[in-house]
């Protein structure tokens, strides 16, 4: 399976064998693989439930279900993949799996914590399922849960507002956790400066989940509490105010876009460097678009509310700094292009999946300034422009930054190596399905489709049809690249220790990792991407995968 060892033997608490070893384990390493097959589980979950909506969606009235259902697997689809899939997934499978090792460690600076987020992940996913079988069934308010409606209507609201408040503690845990690793555990030769970019993003992100999530988590208390206790808060009819609702929820909801893309970029900054044979460009700059970007999308929620009434100053203030925050992610852009430049390409699969999110997040990006303004703003808003646009940044962005690490470090984690061609077909299928998917949708809005519709005018029918046809294909890519990674246990191509000829820390060690992440001292390089001792082809194993 492997050079020494196989996966399954990732360390264990004393005297423990078996699931048991597994369920109350502290070692990071087997953490971010239980991480791994959870959140695989609920993306299929989410993934077919999306089949299913656009399906009904692909012609007009009723095809395979009514309204009510559309509308609860409507939110369920946006609750199974915003905190089950996009939020936790690159920081809870890989940061868990490959921080502590980018920092030369041995484990994070709180196994315990980190085995308890894990169980209230697990704990927060189950609520979401009991809500589907007591009372009414699951809440038909989509994944935002907006006053006034969400507290009067008489499905299972509180059950899985819960669920999101568990889930969100879970996060902030993984945050907290991530930060203090990053400035107790780091290896003492290790300077600021000499840390992954991969664990920059992680930082980054980890401060956004501490100081955003407590506005969410008190949010749903209250909404709870509203529904319970009639407190009046949010409710018109007892003197509350929607509006404040919204406020307080997209406080916390767009620093998650954040929470969500950052991990992505990070993954992004360790791949093309290491396929292009040339030390990233713009380091310094790359760490400090990071911090800018937790920092100032932390301050632009209300671009979200345009329509709300607000003052005309607080309309501009947010415009402005909507079209600030889109400069330090166009930073990451131009650095990643520059490092390509005069590289020696060596086009392996992540790279590739990599190159889709370049493109597909800069689309996402650029109609997200559309939406910045005000003007445009106002025609499209909670039309399927929105949906597009949001899709691009989360899926087309996240989602293919997903993959592509996935790819990128599969090998290291399992310690086989997969096929590349079908992981090429299943990639480029994955992006013809997207954009077949995704770019009707910008046409259907700029017509004026509205969102979140059961049903809609004949008009709409022909975008529909092309975003659902679009939709199978999209789901057909995935898995051919979901089965391909897997039938590699079957083939069985043990791994080297760096098939790809790169030189973070965690190619330093075997394939997959030990017990005990380094048996010496790690050697702490003093650029991490400095590629000048190891000449421009791929390390050996990079091309097995053609077999």
């Amino acid at each position: 399976m492997s050079e020494t060892h196989s996966f399954y033997e990732i360390s264990s608490p004393p005297g423990m064998t078996g699931i048991k070893s597994w369920l109350l384990t502290h070692d990071h390493k087997r953490l971010g693989l239980m991480y791994l097959a959870a959140i695989f589980f609920w993306f299929n979950v989410a993934m077919i439930l999306g089949l299913l909506i656009r399906t009904e969606l692909m012609s007009q009235g009723r095809t395979i279900m009514g309204p009510e259902l559309y509308n609860s697997f409507f939110t369920l689809h946006g609750v199974i993949m915003i905190f089950l899939f996009v939020i936790p997934g690159i920081p809870a499978i890989f940061g868990n799996f490959f921080l502590p090792i980018q920092l030369g460690t041995d484990d994070v600076f709180f196994p315990r914590l980190n085995l308890f987020s894990w169980y209230l992940f697990m704990f927060g996913g189950l609520f979401a399922i009991i809500s589907l079988f007591v009372g009414k069934g699951f809440p038909d308010t989509g994944w935002t849960f907006y006053v006034p409606f969400s507290i009067e209507v008489d499905t299972n609201v509180s059950l899985t507002v819960m669920a999101a408040f568990i889930l969100g503690m879970s996060s902030l845990l993984t945050g907290l956790n991530f930060v203090t690793t990053f400035h107790r555990m780091r290896d003492k030769s290790m300077g600021l400066m000499q840390i992954p970019l991969f664990t920059w993003s992680l930082y980054a992100t980890a401060w956004v989940q501490i100081l955003a999530t407590p506005v969410i988590s008190i949010t749903f208390v209250l909404v709870v509490m509203e529904r319970l206790l009639s407190i009046g808060l949010f409710d018109p009819a007892r003197g509350g105010d929607p509006i404040l609702y919204q406020h307080l929820f997209w406080m916390y909801s767009h620093p998650a876009v954040y929470i969500m893309i950052l991990p992505g970029m990070g993954v992004i900054s360790e791949i093309i460097p290491v396929f292009s044979r040339k030390s990233i460009f713009g380091y310094k700059a790359i760490v400090w678009s990071s911090m800018g970007i937790a920092i100032a999308g932390s301050l632009v929620w209300a671009h979200h509310m345009y329509t709300s009434g607000m003052s005309d100053v607080s309309v501009f203030v947010f415009s402005l700094l909507t079209f600030l925050v889109a400069i330090p992610s166009a930073v990451k852009v131009f650095s990643w292009v520059a490092t390509m430049y005069k590289g020696a390409i060596e086009m392996t699969p992540a790279l590739l999946l990599s190159l889709m999110f370049i493109y597909l997040f800069s689309v996402g990006g650029l109609t997200g300034l559309v939406l910045g303004s005000v003007g445009t703003n106002i025609h499209v808003h909670d039309t399927y422009f929105v949906v597009a646009h949001f899709h691009f940044v989360m899926f087309g962005g996240t989602g293919f930054a997903f993959f592509a690490a996935l790819h990128y470090w599969w090998p290291k984690m399992f310690g086989v190596m997969y096929r590349f061609r079908p992981a090429y077909v299943g990639a480029c299928l994955t992006a013809v399905g997207f954009l077949f998917h995704y770019v009707p949708m910008f046409i259907l809005g700029i017509q004026g489709m509205p969102r979140r519709y059961y049903d809609y005018l004949p008009q709409y029918e022909t975008g529909n049809f092309l975003a659902g046809f679009g939709g199978y294909l999209l789901c057909a890519g995935i898995v051919i690249m979901f089965a391909n990674l897997l039938m590699s246990f079957r083939q069985g191509v043990a791994a080297p220790a760096d098939p790809w000829g790169a030189t973070t820390l965690e190619w330093k060690v075997p394939s997959p990792p030990p017990v005990h992440n380094f048996v010496k001292q790690p050697d702490i390089m003093e650029f991490p991407y400095d590629f000048s001792g190891i000449g421009n082809q791929p390390g050996a194993g990079a091309r097995t995968g053609d077999r």
